[in-house]
């Protein structure tokens, strides 16, 4: 069957719901090899990892390509060729104030933030992420989506003298402005699938699959498409289909935790047994649990919205500053995040806080996967992006900003060569990097910052930095 050529923009709609679709061969024009390029647009994400990394176990040992992943990388082996690892970058405006907020408020703006203990939030700047949004977000349905697992806290660390709100954004579209994380899987999923239909009809449809709302548009779409791009449609709502289950199941077993767990039941008489508020994700400190499929749902999403170009830019907090999201279901991990980054030098310390390392860098080798098994033309949605993993400080215990844990995945389109380490000169600036992932979203600028210009090498397959 010959496909019949379909706009980009072409969406499945149903009642209460709206599903944009991936790139598929029909909406390729003619010559379409050679318009590739245009016609998979690059995507960008940011995850960022609270409490630095054990040192000692994060870098890699070589330069160029001839380089050995560390403990901490190994989980990304098998994406060893499609990652870029940086080391000496910084952030020279964070290196003040207190041990985290600064660090986490300031990572994506390269800014020093104002100490304040209320709401009046100030950044100094708009971060690199949503001045990317402010020039293309309008090319897609999302200007951008901002994801994480932890809710703010909203009271003032004594410590410092800084409001904790500072320690749960990255993203800023004003200087003043911090643009709110969704935390709750079936929140963020329903923004990117279902559309709010006033009425009964639309309230109905609300307890009913996405796939189900639009499954007639989708059998009148598949009688005009070829055979590849029937079974990448069938792919694509099968994978839909998938997260929405397991959202589902997630929050019954999230229910039935907290159920049987005897930590919970003061807080559950607190809320008249509203079992369900208490296993809400906001509430996920107040629980101990395996937190590892609330992670994966939120990067499932990330990958879903950027198959559909639904948006081009997202970001995803692993936890907030400061986070002590409690590890123990970890093999060898008995405490939270933030306590072990506090280890030291004690050896099993140090051991539990490479354990937690190398569990998020498991997690983002997993959304490495299912981007690079999304084929787009001669290439894969990880090639076509760019994800940047990192930290705003680099061992936890000494809230150390210089020698960021930064790690760079995807080809940016064709225009970053990876399966290499550089290492740069001391103290470069991170928002070098920044000025260079803009470069490459279409949203260039000749600085960003404290940059100094676009990061040497992105492009260079030999470039091996510092030698």
């Amino acid at each position: 069957m010959k496909a019949t050529p379909i706009s980009r923009r072409t969406v499945l709609k149903g009642i209460g719901a709206t599903l944009c679709l991936p790139l598929l061969d029909a909406m390729r024009p003619l010559r379409a090899a050679a318009l590739d390029a245009a016609a998979a647009p690059v995507r960008m994400a940011v995850l960022y990892m609270p409490n630095g990394v054990c040192p000692g176990a994060w870098a890699p040992k070589g330069a160029g390509r001839e380089f050995e992943l560390s403990p901490i990388l190994e989980p990304l082996a098998a994406h060893k060729d499609d990652i870029l690892v940086m080391r000496e970058l910084w952030n020279a405006a964070s290196d003040t104030g207190d041990g985290h907020y600064v660090k986490t408020g300031g990572f994506l703006t390269g800014t020093t933030i104002t100490r304040t203990t209320g709401s009046d939030l100030r950044s100094g700047a708009v971060s690199m992420d949503q001045l990317a949004a402010k020039r293309i977000g309008h090319m897609t349905r999302l200007p951008s989506l901002e994801l994480g697992v932890e809710s703010p806290a909203t009271g003032v660390d004594t410590n410092v003298g800084y409001t904790q709100l500072y320690g749960a954004h990255i993203s800023w579209s004003t200087p003043t402005t911090p643009l709110t994380k969704e935390i709750n899987p079936r929140a963020a999923f329903d923004r990117l699938f279902r559309s709010n239909e006033p009425g009964r009809a639309g309230e109905a449809a609300k307890d009913r699959s996405v796939i189900d709302l639009v499954l007639e548009d989708a059998k009148r779409l598949q009688r005009q498409l070829g055979k590849d791009d029937r079974q990448k449609l069938d792919e694509y709502l099968e994978s839909v289909r998938s997260v929405e289950q397991r959202i589902a199941f997630d929050a019954k077993r999230q229910s039935e935790t907290v159920r049987s767990d005897p930590l919970a039941e003061k807080a559950i008489k607190e809320l008249g047994d509203r079992v369900d508020a208490y296993a809400d994700p906001a509430r996920v400190s107040e629980r101990r649990g395996n937190h590892t499929e609330h992670v994966r749902l939120m990067l499932d999403m990330m990958v879903l919205s950027f198959w559909t170009d639904t948006t081009r830019i997202s970001t995803f907090m692993f936890g907030n500053a400061v986070s002590g999201r409690n590890f123990s279901f970890l093999e060898g991990v008995s405490g939270g995040h933030h306590q072990t980054s506090h280890h030291e030098g004690k050896p099993e310390k140090l051991e539990q806080y490479r354990r937690i390392n190398q569990w998020h860098l498991e997690q983002f080798a997993y959304m490495m996967d299912k981007m690079k098994a999304i084929r787009e033309g001669e290439r894969t949605l990880l090639d076509n992006s760019m994800l940047l993993f990192g930290a705003g400080m680099h061992d936890g215990n000494a809230h150390n900003p210089r020698n960021l844990p930064i790690v760079l995945a995807g080809r940016g389109g064709g225009t970053i060569a990876t399966g290499r380490s550089v290492a740069y000169e001391k103290n470069t600036p991170l928002t070098n990097l920044y000025v260079g992932m803009l470069n490459r979203m279409g949203t260039p600028v000749p600085h960003f910052s404290d940059s100094t210009g676009e990061l040497a090498g992105l492009g260079d397959s030999e470039f091996k930095g510092v030698t």
